[in-house]
């Protein structure tokens, strides 16, 4: 096994060894971080680490080895290093460009716990996932978003040797059902799984991650074949009793489902993104799918899944007959054995919270004695049908006893029909994308809710009411505890305005899309209605008829409500690439920055890109106010020993991409906020080639300018 350490001075007698600053780039003593507090050792270490990877670290590795030779194991100079500290400088490495083949080759050791390809999906290859499940068998979080060129025979081969995972990203991967089978076998402890934009991946494909048997011949019996051993049986948020005949108040169905291949228990998912994935075959599969594993994943807190809508008014009514077609296509339990099992389950967990008797014990031990009576008969060869008719009559009354104590009636077709009072059963979601504006149905079953995200089309016809009205109704079931709201509506903000007011006062993170502006757009009163707002995330039409420009008020600044909690802020506004300076018609905007800028102090990153009104005067407006009150802070002197919050004085990340922004801004931008890493002047027409040539060297500054 070759050892690869980094290069040792000469110890030859009388030959002075290379001081080490002579070879390798040192950071500069007394270096402070972003928030004015001296660098850890480890970090100056790991940033030394970074600037030196090419050229010290990996130098001989990939000179010598990378092409030559294929090591399934490696003693390299990271080994020694605990997990967390590989995976900080993998990480640092990613976000400066510089992790290349070789020094990944390198990182990849056995403690490792996290690695992340997100931002340079280009490094996974086929040969990167071989060496991953041979080295890395102890991952618990792997995030290959990006990665194309890996086909879902290789994500089965690899996934099938990692039984720790808990987190795994596969978005815009060729991921399909045999990678989705891979993981109900081999992962058993996975919590977090993001599939979004597999174009290969079918809805019903999802469905093993719920647990069940699979006797559809079209998907394989089992994962792809691997010389890792099998997973343990899932932890105990996964253990259920949805697949276990015994239990089911319809055994035959259950018992035909499993007979053809073991039963597999449920990941204990609490986060499940699969938006824009490939197509079902029949158009409802969508929603079918989505209800099975709302209610065979326990655990489940987060979920982004198309048909969600349709999903919660099946559970809602407990109307599962549009899905009894779908789920004897897949082999899988009916849906409304499913949520029968989901029912007794949680009764049984609020009744032991309480302290009482576990609920239906007797019932359920009368149907499984029928069942054992049941199939004793049937092994024995009893030709006599009187058992099974009474049998039957049986399980047609528990049935029926069962309807009453639910609070429900029988319709006359067989079929359960639920009374509007009983809300007995209800989802553990807290986080929910992909919604529409109708959302009685989803406040009922999902009472916990903290984070939200609607598509609300505009041209649909609801009765009379307004989409703004239909929304802040559904809203109210979570007054007081929703965080996050993201809308995304192609009509007026005015209309969105009474139902930010709803949930304003916990309101932290905003995003809303799409909307159409006009020279009256109430901006500045959704930044009144949502003072807490530490996140908010604007892209919008901007208005289609220029504005006259406005007289400045006077006085006009001094009422104007700002978000002191303010972190990140985007403000973009669509265009037409053909033409780069957008039209200037919405110039009442200005006091809307003004007020965003100057009162946000804690602003870290910010994207005002082809903004329809003029900017360079509201960030000049903005950087004086910041000048000023730090030469008066400073004219204090030791009255005041600690600096006050200043305009744009936290801001590392700035992008005023086709704005008219001067050059002369720019300057006193770096120069008055010291922290920017990265400013983006794509399409400034007031910079020029000369401009950007003067600061695009400048240390520790990305310039983008095009």
């Amino acid at each position: 096994m070759p050892l690869f350490r980094g290069p040792r001075p000469s110890t030859k007698p009388g030959v002075e060894p290379v001081p080490k600053q002579k070879r390798m780039r040192m950071r500069n003593r007394g270096e402070l971080d972003e928030d004015g507090a001296v660098v850890s050792l480890t970090q100056l270490c790991l940033l030394s680490l970074a600037d030196n990877m090419k050229e010290v670290w990996v130098k001989d590795y990939a000179e010598n080895y990378l092409d030559q030779y294929c090591f399934r194991h490696i003693m390299g100079p990271f080994n020694i290093l605990p997990g967390e500290l590989v995976e900080e400088l993998t990480s640092l490495l990613c976000s400066r460009k510089k992790l290349s083949r070789a020094a990944l080759h390198l990182l990849l050791v056995p403690q490792l716990r996290g690695l992340s390809l997100a931002s340079c999906p280009g490094l996974a290859t086929a040969a990167l996932c071989t060496l991953i499940a041979a080295r890395c068998q102890s991952l618990s979080s792997l995030d290959l978003s990006g990665a194309q060129q890996l086909s879902s025979q290789v994500q089965s081969d690899m996934l099938s040797c990692l039984p720790a995972l808990r987190s795994l990203s596969l978005a815009g991967t060729p991921c399909d059902r045999r990678v989705i089978r891979t993981l109900a076998h081999r992962c058993p402890a996975l919590r977090h799984l993001d599939v979004s934009r597999c174009h290969f991946l079918s809805p019903a494909a999802l469905l093993p991650l719920g647990g069940g048997a699979f006797s559809s011949p079209r998907s394989p019996d089992g994962p792809s074949g691997s010389s890792c051993p099998r997973a343990s049986t899932s932890p105990s948020c996964a253990s259920s009793s949805y697949l276990d005949p015994s239990s089911s108040s319809s055994p035959s169905s259950s018992s035909s489902s499993s007979s053809s291949s073991p039963t597999l228990p449920p990941l204990p998912l609490s986060s499940l993104l699969a938006l824009d994935i490939g197509f079902g075959e029949e158009e409802g599969d969508p929603a079918a799918a989505a209800a099975y594993l709302l209610l065979s994943l326990p655990c489940l807190e987060r979920v982004a899944m198309e048909g969600l809508v349709q999903a919660f008014r099946f559970i809602h009514l407990r109307d599962f007959s549009l899905t009894e077609a779908f789920t004897s296509r897949e082999g899988v339990l009916s849906l409304e054995n499913v949520w029968r099992e989901r029912r007794l389950r949680q009764e049984k967990d609020r009744r032991r919270r309480k302290g009482a008797a576990p609920v239906d014990e007797e019932e359920e031990e009368d149907t499984r004695r029928w069942w054992e009576v049941y199939k004793s008969e049937s092994e024995e060869g009893t030709e006599d049908t009187s058992g099974d008719e009474e049998l039957s009559c049986l399980q047609d009354h528990e049935q029926r006893r069962r309807k009453e104590s639910r609070g429900g009636t029988d319709d006359g077709s067989g079929r359960e029909v639920r009374k509007s009072g009983d809300n007995s059963l209800t989802l553990s979601l807290k986080e929910v994308q992909g919604l529409s504006a109708s959302l009685e149905t989803v406040g009922q079953l999902c009472p916990n809710i903290c984070s939200i995200s609607l598509d609300v089309d505009h041209e649909e016809d609801r009765g009379g009411r307004s989409q703004g009205s239909l929304i802040a109704a559904g809203l109210q079931t979570w007054s007081g505890q929703l965080r996050s709201l993201s809308i995304r509506y192609p009509g007026p903000l005015a209309d969105l305005l009474p139902a930010l007011r709803v949930v304003s006062f916990t309101l932290v993170s905003l995003t809303l899309e799409d909307f159409k502006t006009s020279p009256h757009t109430p901006l500045l009163e959704v930044i009144q209605a949502c003072p807490k707002l530490r996140d908010l995330h604007i892209q919008a039409v901007p208005p289609t008829t220029p504005q006259e420009e406005e007289g400045e008020g006077e006085g006009g600044d001094r009422d104007l409500p700002s978000l002191p909690h303010l972190c990140s802020l985007t403000l973009n506004f669509a265009y037409e690439h053909s033409k780069m300076r957008p039209v200037m018609s919405w110039w009442s905007l200005k006091r809307a920055l003004v007020c965003l800028l100057s009162g946000s102090p804690l602003l870290e990153k910010v994207s005002l890109v082809a903004v329809p009104c003029p900017l360079n005067p509201v960030l000049l407006d903005v950087l004086y106010r910041t000048i000023w009150k730090l030469r008066h802070h400073q004219n204090q002197g030791a009255d005041s020993p600690h600096l006050p919050p200043l305009p744009l004085g936290r801001v590392k990340h700035l992008s005023l991409a086709r704005t008219n922004v001067s050059m002369n801004t720019v300057k006193l931008i770096l120069e008055t906020c010291k922290r920017i890493k990265y400013l983006d002047l794509s399409c400034c027409w007031e910079i020029s080639q000369l401009d950007y040539e003067r600061f695009r060297c400048s240390k520790n500054l990305t310039l983008v300018w095009t």
